[in-house]
């Protein structure tokens, strides 16, 4: 059988497998933010009804993918796949909203990395023909991430200036063999990078490493032009994280800053709404992604974009074991015909 593997890290798919439709579900800091037009639902109160945050965040996630599918004119029934995970300790959010949607599961963690980790497995798997519809997402929600990895928000801590805002929201995209849309063309496969930051309010810092090994990766496999793209996208790298990718990939010959942002930036004002950095958290690609991309790749502003979900594989037991923080980046670049 012929090989879909191009040069040492990047997959090119050959069956084109189709993004047929989107759906996004934010929290109202980020319905405050530029991209406001652009998320299907709005929340008025980051509970959403629930009794906890984490039931919250799984309700968005699986709102998120319940609204994806009715968009794209599908019932769940048709949905061979459903592939999800999120920051939350054992994937709760993903696997409570897969619990209420009975489609057969695939539990994933990336960290923030998560949106580009599914859709690379949804790729695949559809180009491969072992599936027809799949659909895939992830969330995050800034109360359920800092009591998990920081502070309970009610010891009011301060964050250093290197810090960013987990974005409260879900993304959800579902891919299919046959269908309207803007395609997958390649995929490349991120490696664990930890260069030894162990300061979990520098993420940005601790994950651009990651993100450079990766997007080098892909242009070294495929020799495509930089330029070529409409927009690199990096999933939450901020303010700092997107100038230390940008500088140390130019050092190695790779000049990406005439189409080069990161999704931290994009979902925030970095100005008016005090985020330090900017956003972060699986939510932060995964909407900006599945709401203002997607919407300029069907409208056909873009014609080729590459996404670069970045994830810091930390957790409470490696933190209070004084563990450094090993970090992971997967790219998948998306085309119109």
């Amino acid at each position: 059988m012929k090989s879909k593997r191009i040069g040492q890290r990047t997959v090119k798919l050959q069956n084109k497998p189709k993004i047929i439709s989107s759906a996004s579900v934010v929290g109202p800091k980020e319905g405050e933010g530029p991209l406001r037009d652009y998320f299907d639902l709005v929340l008025s109160d980051d509970l959403f009804g629930e009794k906890s945050w984490e039931l919250a965040e799984s309700k968005m996630v699986q709102t998120a993918m319940e609204t994806a599918v009715k968009k794209a004119g599908k019932k769940l029934s048709d949905v061979n796949y459903l592939i999800g995970g999120d920051l939350i300790n054992q994937i709760l959010p993903a696997s409570f909203a897969a619990r209420e949607l009975a489609i057969p599961f695939l539990g994933i963690y990336g960290a923030c990395s998560t949106m580009a980790e599914g859709m690379c497995l949804n790729a695949m798997m559809i180009d491969g023909g072992f599936a027809d519809y799949i659909l895939s997402g992830t969330s995050s929600h800034y109360c359920t991430a800092e009591r998990q990895f920081r502070f309970p928000l009610e010891l009011g801590n301060q964050k250093p200036m290197t810090a960013q805002w987990t974005v409260t929201g879900a993304g959800s995209i579902l891919m299919a063999a046959e269908g309207n849309g803007p395609y997958v063309k390649y995929v490349t496969i991120g490696k664990v990078i930890d260069k030894g930051i162990d300061d979990g309010n520098n993420m940005g810092a601790a994950m651009a490493p990651a993100a450079i090994d990766t997007i080098y990766s892909y242009f070294d496999d495929t020799k495509d032009d930089p330029n070529s793209f409409d927009m690199i996208v990096t999933g939450d790298l901020g303010k700092l994280g997107k100038q230390i990718t940008q500088d140390l990939l130019k050092e190695r010959g790779l000049d990406i800053s005439k189409v080069y942002t990161d999704c931290g930036l994009k979902i925030f004002n970095l100005e008016e709404q005090d985020v330090h950095c900017g956003g972060s958290g699986c939510g932060c690609s995964a909407t900006v992604f599945s709401a203002y991309i997607y919407d300029k790749l069907m409208k056909k502003e873009f014609n080729k974009v590459m996404l670069v979900s970045t994830g810091a594989l930390l957790s409470p037991t490696s933190t209070l074991q004084k563990q450094t923080i090993p970090c992971v980046a997967h790219a998948v670049v998306i085309v119109n015909e």
